[in-house]
């Protein structure tokens, strides 16, 4: 089997460190005992890649860094379909997780303007170019809000308490990924961004912000 993905997928899977030699128990996932190894694609690239399979053309798409520094995304022109994979979150909240707010938009907006139908998200239900529309607006209020409070010197749990999400409020992990969110967000406006997840800072975050809603 070939396994394709973005060259920074390839390297990031190779540096992972697995927890153990062997899967827990867990239900409907392992029986437990069976070997953990890591798969890394065969194949990568960095810019563009065309397949054709008889008469269907799929054209793999770097769109990175967005929801990560590896990002792909598969594109049928032929059927106007599209598989962002975590580029799209419908009616779920988008979690920056190492990724770059400002070129996640930006790649948003390339899809929007391509001749495409259906998209498939990698979180929530198949839909089109109104629920990615949706997405990167929820994206963009939530960065516009950030940098007030981040232009203000407010620290990035005070700043998730303060912020508002209004429509988006009931969205899936709407709050709870403030934090993760945050982090990036402040990393980006700072010029400290990288492709590591900052593990202490998100930490450190939710505490403070689950300690002023009194969760603490």
């Amino acid at each position: 089997m070939e396994i394709v993905a973005h060259e920074y997928c390839r390297q990031a899977m190779l540096a992972t460190e697995l927890p153990g030699p062997t899967w827990e128990k867990r239900e409907g996932w392992a029986e437990g005992g069976e070997p953990r190894r890591i798969v890394a694609p065969v194949t990568t690239l960095n810019d563009r890649t065309t397949y054709y399979y008889g008469n269907t053309e799929v054209q793999l798409i770097t769109m990175a860094p967005a929801h990560t520094f590896g990002d792909v995304v598969a594109y049928l022109p032929q059927y106007k379909l599209l598989f962002a994979g975590d580029l799209g979150f419908y009616w779920v909240a988008p979690f920056l997780n190492d990724g770059v707010a400002t070129k996640w938009i930006e790649f948003v907006d390339k899809i929007l303007a391509m001749d495409v139908d259906i998209i498939v998200p990698g979180h929530g239900p198949i839909g089109g170019k109104r629920e990615l529309a949706a997405m990167s607006e929820y994206l963009t209020m939530l960065k516009g809000e950030a940098r007030l409070r981040y232009n203000a010197g407010m620290s990035i749990g005070r700043a998730c308490a303060d912020i508002k999400l209004g429509k988006f409020a009931g969205w899936i992990g709407a709050e709870d990924r403030m934090p993760m969110n945050l982090v990036r967000l402040y990393a980006e406006f700072s010029g400290t961004l990288a492709p590591s997840f900052d593990t202490e800072g998100v930490r450190k975050a939710t505490e403070e912000f689950m300690a002023i809603k009194g969760r603490a």
